[in-house]
């Protein structure tokens, strides 16, 4: 029996990457990442000299095996994503399910997650929430979002800058302008950002923008909040 570590890695700055986590990725023989170029510059920062191979959205389900046959072996491996936590809304799952699966010790290091840091931030309940990640592009989109205008909990969105204004036409249409809702941008970085305020509020601002840059995470609040 050996150990798969999952490793949270910084979602912008580096100062939040902890001591254990550093530790961690020291200790291991191997490190999968989700692009060995972006977790390289990381990992050279840190003094981290480990072989590392490539495990992503495109190649998760063949290199399953290769994790267990590397566990099997007795060999520990280290799995990080380009920023935050592996197995949310990026590859993870199936290799956590298929290490646990075969008898393997799978252990968290825990650290930046954009999307309670988004929740936080926005100023809207966050007792109850519902994370749905990436809404699909075009099967059972328009259902979906028909169910999340109904929840009276708070939802959690992650969106790419570019189809920001689409993705807030939608809510505008499913949830109504007056719904309060948060657009966060560029999390820990040095230009942070958490715009707050009614669906077309947001629209708007972001709809006079000449373009819109970073990794955004859109939050919602439920049915029944009101300020």
């Amino acid at each position: 029996m050996s150990t798969l570590y999952i490793v949270a890695t910084p979602i912008g700055n580096l100062g939040d990457f902890s001591p254990r986590a550093v530790e961690s990725l020291k200790s291991v023989d191997y490190i999968a990442c989700e692009d060995t170029r972006t977790s390289g510059n990381l990992l050279k920062k840190f003094g981290i000299d480990k072989p590392t191979f490539s495990f992503h959205q495109h190649n998760e389900h063949n290199k399953v095996d290769h994790v267990i046959n590397i566990l099997d072996a007795g060999q520990t491996i280290a799995l990080i994503s380009d920023a935050g936590m592996p197995g949310i809304s990026d590859p993870g799952f199936l290799a956590i399910r298929s290490a646990k699966q075969n008898g393997h010790n799978v252990i968290v290091i825990p650290g930046p997650d954009a999307a309670t840091t988004a929740l936080v931030a926005s100023g809207l309940p966050s007792d109850r929430y519902i994370f749905e990640g990436f809404l699909p592009h075009k099967k059972g989109r328009q259902k979906r979002l028909a169910q999340l205008a109904a929840e009276n909990r708070t939802v959690i969105l992650y969106e790419s800058p570019n189809r920001l204004i689409k993705l807030l036409t939608e809510i505008e249409e499913y949830f109504g302008s007056n719904r309060l809702a948060a657009v966060a941008r560029e999390l820990t970085k040095a230009f942070e950002e958490v715009n707050r305020g009614t669906i077309s509020e947001l629209k708007e601002n972001y709809e006079a923008r000449s373009s819109v840059k970073g990794e955004i995470v859109v939050i919602i609040a439920g049915t029944e909040y009101k300020e």
